[in-house]
């Protein structure tokens, strides 16, 4: 059976992970982005298990509550960092087809 401190220790780890996913976006480490996020999804998942079961009091709740806003607050930094890297990747993917296309209809210019 969880305990209200199990439920404001994983709220815990998701801060901390967002945390560290704020680090690895403005380092620009694509690479470890999954993994984290990886680690992020295990952590709601425990959380969606436990939560309904456990009734915060209201310094746990209050404590959940603050971790929440920060990782709100990491997430839309990750977000704005990301987001924009992946819109310029999906339009050099675009130029890319677009590109293939081409020579596929018309042969390659040399």
């Amino acid at each position: 059976m969880a305990s209200p401190r199990d439920i404001v220790h994983c709220y815990g780890q998701l801060a901390s992970t967002m945390a560290q996913m704020v680090v690895l976006a403005q380092a620009r480490n694509w690479g470890a982005l999954p993994a984290a996020e990886a680690q992020c999804a295990a952590i709601v998942d425990r959380l969606r298990a436990i939560e309904p079961t456990v009734a915060l009091g209201p310094a746990d709740a209050a404590e959940a509550q603050r971790l929440i806003v920060c990782i709100q607050s990491d997430q839309a930094i990750v977000n704005g960092i990301v987001k924009p890297h992946l819109e310029s990747l999906m339009e050099s993917i675009s130029v890319l087809q677009q590109r293939k296309s081409l020579d596929k209809a018309y042969g390659h210019a040399h």
